[in-house]
């Protein structure tokens, strides 16, 4: 589909409540996966879709599910497994934004570390769709709170993180628990066989999507990001305007409001800008553009669509003051810079829960984007006065100065005042509206790094690592129940409100497994972990005491590793755990 061949939402057939939402967020069109995947959806067939992180699926089965479900049957209809929690808030925070015309709408996202009673008490008021990882999904099924009777459809998201998780026989496991009349809509980057199995038992005539990312962005392009905290973006713009060699830029925003919005903020701080959106006309469009081409404008705040095939090529610099919605946006955003072989500059400004999006940009560019800093005080000072040096050089050799001199030879010898101070005042008066200094209550912005996880090493002794931030604790589940590392880190991770980073080294034995964690792990964590479910048992975590510990219910004995038994450190944020050599492999 070219672009010049982009459908519209309105095409699609949304519910009416929906496609309100649409035009009030100022979507303009649907990216490739909304665009095949809506209206299958919407016609109640199974959908297997392949697509990257970042290609816009969550909108692209939530608009198609909400437009179907009944608002007044207070049952859940809709339930999309994710794999982490951080996934299952995002996708329940949209959901209840597309659904904010649906009249008692409630979604209710299902996730390890959240208050049990609070997630029990919506459920008992009636929520029509729930959005969790497979963990406290199954727990709340085994409760009996979590009732599936009425279930029209179910998303399985992101499958193939699910089995790197170890979660893939949890989704199984739960879908066995469904309604045998139901959609099923899964979703996943890559189909390894383990998922395309589960696909040939669990969808029904399916219709299969597959969206290549665009990979290809241009190397005379540099990619940077700032990170959003502390600092209002259009206080950064403004530093970024400031600073650096700008010749033409175009900033894109997500809605056809903050075109015109941004461009008036911008114009009321002394830049020459103007909005580009889908509510001009074609001659309202063009003229922006050429004033642009031309050099009678510098900046142009512009959506996704109305800047479609815009080719300038003095722009120099492109922002993605709003992150977009899918890969492919971006991919498009900063081709239009860095044109016919010029060198260009790509910004990109990324809220804290925006950070999943950057990483999907960079795996799908296959390029870095770097960090920066805004430009501080010093910078926009130095940037001022080189400015205004250049100003006062090209006067000098521009303008006939005889009679300006000759007053400066008049006041100076009227007023006994020196040459040094006389030219100080001038230059005051000249740049007072604009001063060479920043101005009081410039925020200076503090780069705080990441912390370096802690070191793990190699255990001397059973209790604890050799290092004194982690503890070793056991929990009774091992080989025997066919675990693996992955299968671990995926439970601490979600249901414990842990990062894997909070996970050092990991070893399996038959019955048991030992796992490091960190030292000063708060004791309410530690009674959460006691009731999370792993391969059918619980973790029934404890603090390892050695050889004199034994397994609930037997008399203690001496711990032997089994021939086969997992010995490898297992570092958690890999991108794939360590295999056993028992039992099969898990990921890709």
């Amino acid at each position: 589909m070219t672009e010049d061949m982009l459908p519209t939402f309105a095409a699609l057939g949304l519910a009416p409540a929906i496609a309100r939402v649409i035009d009030e967020i100022g979507y303009e069109s649907p990216s490739p996966i909304q665009a095949q995947g809506i209206p299958p959806l919407l016609e109640g067939r199974d959908l297997l879709g392949q697509a990257q992180t970042g290609t816009g699926k969550t909108a692209a089965f939530a608009l198609p599910l909400l437009s179907r479900l009944d608002p007044g049957l207070k049952s859940p209809q809709i339930l999309v497994l994710t794999p982490t929690r951080e996934l299952a808030l995002q996708v329940a925070e949209a959901m209840q934004t597309y659904a904010r015309h649906l009249p008692d709408f409630q979604v209710l996202p299902v996730y390890g570390g959240q208050n049990m009673g609070q997630q029990l008490r919506m459920l008992a008021r009636g929520v029509q769709a729930v959005v969790g990882t497979p963990g406290r999904i199954q727990d709340h099924l085994r409760r009996g709170t979590l009732r599936l009777e009425r279930l029209l459809a179910v998303v399985v998201d992101e499958a193939d993180e699910m089995l790197k998780m170890g979660f893939i026989e949890e989704v199984e496991q739960i879908l066995e628990h469904t309604p045998a009349q139901k959609q099923v809509a899964l979703f996943s980057a890559t189909m390894p066989k383990e998922v395309l199995q589960i696909a040939r038992r669990q969808l029904k005539d399916p219709v299969e999507i597959r969206i290549k990312a665009k990979t290809a962005t241009v190397e005379t392009i540099t990619q940077r990001f700032w990170q959003v905290k502390g600092l209002h973006k259009l206080d950064a713009l403004t530093r970024i305007l400031e600073a650096e060699e700008i010749e033409a830029m175009i900033v894109f925003v997500r809605t056809k409001t903050a075109t015109v919005e941004l461009a008036e903020k911008l114009e009321a701080r002394g830049f020459s800008s103007a909005p580009l959106n889908g509510d001009m006309t074609q001659a309202m469009r063009e003229k922006t553009i050429e004033r642009l081409r031309g050099g009678g404008l510098d900046i142009v705040v512009a959506t996704d669509v109305a800047a479609r095939g815009l080719d300038v090529p003095r722009i120099s610099h492109v922002v993605n003051y709003d992150i977009p919605y899918d890969t492919e946006a971006y991919i498009h955003r900063i081709g239009r810079t860095g044109r016919a072989g010029r060198e260009g500059k790509a910004i990109l400004f990324v809220a804290p829960r925006e950070m999943r999006m950057l990483s999907a940009i960079e795996q799908a560019t296959r390029q870095p984007i770097t960090p920066m800093s805004l430009p501080t005080r010093k910078d926009i000072t130095d940037r001022r006065v080189g400015q205004f040096k250049e100003q006062i050089a090209a006067a000098m050799e521009s303008q006939d100065l005889e009679f300006f001199e000759e007053f400066i030879d008049s006041y100076q010898s009227e007023y006994d005042v020196g040459l040094r101070r006389l030219a100080a005042t001038l230059a005051y008066l000249v740049q007072k509206d604009r001063p060479l200094q920043p101005e009081g209550g410039f925020a200076e912005e503090t780069v705080e790094p990441e912390p370096e996880p802690a070191p793990r090493a190699r255990p001397e002794r059973p209790r604890e690592s050799r290092d004194g931030n982690w503890r070793r604790y056991r929990i009774e589940v091992g080989r025997a129940h066919k675990v693996e590392p992955g299968n671990i880190v995926g439970a601490i991770t979600n249901e414990a409100n842990l990062s894997s980073r909070d996970i050092g080294q990991i070893k399996i034995y038959d019955a048991f497994s030992l796992v490091d964690l960190p030292r000063d792990l708060p004791p309410e964590i530690l009674r959460k972990l006691q009731g999370v479910w792993v391969r059918g048992q619980r973790l029934q975590i404890s603090e390892d005491r050695g050889a004199d510990q034994a397994a609930p219910g037997k008399p203690a004995k001496r711990r032997v590793p089994t021939k086969g038994a997992e010995q490898r450190p297992f570092k958690a944020g890999s991108k794939k755990p360590p295999h056993s050599r028992r039992g099969p492999k898990t990921g890709k």
